[in-house]
């Protein structure tokens, strides 16, 4: 058995072996490892507390895809909502359809016994509102002095505009292979933007003979190469995880456009993807180092370092 996830999944990991040495099946325990991170108000990225669009609403994605029947869920621009991963597992369960998006999946979500809450935490908001003060020069809104700062605010505008997601996957004992993606997206977004998270295909895949991908950073990239179909495909023609993650990467990087490119060419953004092959091996590789990522198996519960392309800090992840 095997459960691999974004840096962020260290006890989602844990958390989802647990569950399947007690036989919970894969995708039931990768959802209930995620739901950490989407409860976790201190966690910016996922769910409660994740950090707002540009008008200041909180709207989560996330998709399942569960190994052995080959069947998936998804929920995108979901509002009010906590556990948009439980969401999309009952868009697989319960429906005849795959994505649910907006309104739509607010109210199947509602009707599937969901209530409804504010998700903008205090911390969340005020990092939204010192955004939407220092927009722009043009602007009416003033922000306060700088010595007047919330050191929330301060903490968040060390660095770029970022946010991230969990990805997790698991490997059972008897072979099978599930994960789940979910996520607050790229903060500050348009309004009804969708991210890879919820993109079967680009944000996560899973094929019960071959292995599973999913990923962080990018999402317009990993929906324009099909990222992680693509991944998985190279693992079914003979490719280890690590070498058909660094294929996929260096597919990304041939197809950046250019105002997306630094002086020496290197994509400005960051990319991650982590691999699950059947055979249990694994690997996770970005773009940009050092770069960790988080596994749980027999050895026990750890972080691991990502082969990367490039060394350096690591890039903002736009999820």
């Amino acid at each position: 058995m095997k459960v691999i996830a974004s840096k962020n999944g260290l006890e989602a990991t844990r958390r989802a072996y647990e569950m399947m040495a007690a036989g919970a099946d894969p995708l039931d325990a990768v959802i209930a490892g995620v739901n950490l991170l989407e409860d976790d108000p201190n966690d910016t990225t996922v769910g409660y507390g994740g950090l707002p669009n540009e008008d200041g609403v909180v709207e989560l994605d996330a998709a399942v895809m569960h190994g052995p029947t080959h069947r998936a869920g998804a929920v995108g621009a979901l509002r009010n909502v906590r556990f948009a991963s439980r969401v999309a597992r009952l868009v697989m369960d319960e429906t005849d359809h795959v994505l649910l998006v907006g309104e739509g999946a607010l109210r199947f979500a509602k009707a599937q016994g969901f209530k409804e809450e504010d998700l903008l935490t205090e911390r969340a908001r005020k990092i939204w509102l010192y955004w939407r003060q220092t927009r722009g020069p043009d602007d009416d809104w003033l922000p306060p002095p700088e010595d007047q700062l919330d050191p929330d605010v301060l903490e968040y505008f060390k660095k770029q505009r970022t946010t991230g997601t969990i990805h997790c996957a698991a490997l059972n004992a008897a072979g099978d292979l599930s994960c789940a993606t979910t996520t607050s997206g790229l903060a500050f977004k348009l309004a009804g933007r969708l991210g890879d998270s919820c993109s079967i295909g680009a944000g996560l895949y899973v094929d019960n003979a071959v292995g599973s991908c999913g990923s962080t950073g990018r999402g317009e990239a990993n929906i324009e190469n099909l990222s992680s179909f693509a991944a998985v495909e190279w693992m079914r023609a003979g490719m280890s995880p690590h070498d058909a993650g660094m294929e996929m990467l260096n597919r990304v990087v041939k197809r950046t456009a250019g105002r997306l490119r630094d002086s020496e060419g290197r994509p400005k953004f960051n990319v991650t993807f982590y691999l699950l092959g059947k055979d249990g091996t694994h690997a996770g590789v970005s773009f940009w180092g050092p770069t960790l990522f988080a596994v749980t198996d027999q050895s026990g519960t750890r972080h691991e370092q990502c082969a990367v392309l490039y060394h350096r800090p690591a890039a903002p992840e736009n999820k």
